[in-house]
C-alpha cells in the first residue's frame, strides 16, 4: 500500500506546478494558485506516509521522478513545451533511475 501511496504523491507532485502554470492563464488567478497548494499539501502528506514503510532515500527519488518527468510531459502535451531528443532523453534516464531505485529497494 505504500508504493500506491508513493505513486499518488508523485501525480499530485505534478499537480502543483500545473496549477502555478494554469494561475498564469486563469483569468481569476486565486483558483491555479489554490489548486497548487492543495497539491503540494496531498503530495506532501502521500509522501510522508508512504516513507514509513520505505526507504526515505528511495521514496523521495520516485516521488520527485514522477513528478519530474510527469510535470515534463504535461507541459508537452498541453502547454506546448518542446518535445526535443535530449529532453526525451534525459527523462528517460530519469525514468531508469527510478525504475533502478524501486528493484533495488
Amino acid at each position: 500500500m505504500a508504493w500506491f501511496y508513493l505513486i499518488l504523491g508523485g501525480l499530485f507532485e505534478m499537480g502543483w506546478a500545473v496549477g502555478l502554470k494554469l494561475s498564469q492563464s486563469m483569468p481569476v488567478k486565486i483558483w491555479g494558485i489554490l489548486i497548487a497548494i492543495f497539491s503540494m499539501a496531498l503530495s506532501m502528506f502521500l509522501l510522508y506516509v508512504a516513507q514509513r514503510t520505505i526507504a526515505i532515500g528511495t521514496a523521495y527519488v520516485v516521488w520527485t521522478g514522477i513528478g519530474a518527468v510527469g510535470t515534463l510531459l504535461m507541459g508537452i502535451f498541453f502547454f506546448g513545451d518542446s518535445a526535443g531528443f535530449w529532453r526525451l532523453f534525459s527523462a528517460a534516464l530519469i525514468v531508469l533511475g527510478v525504475i533502478g531505485m524501486k528493484l533495488s529497494s
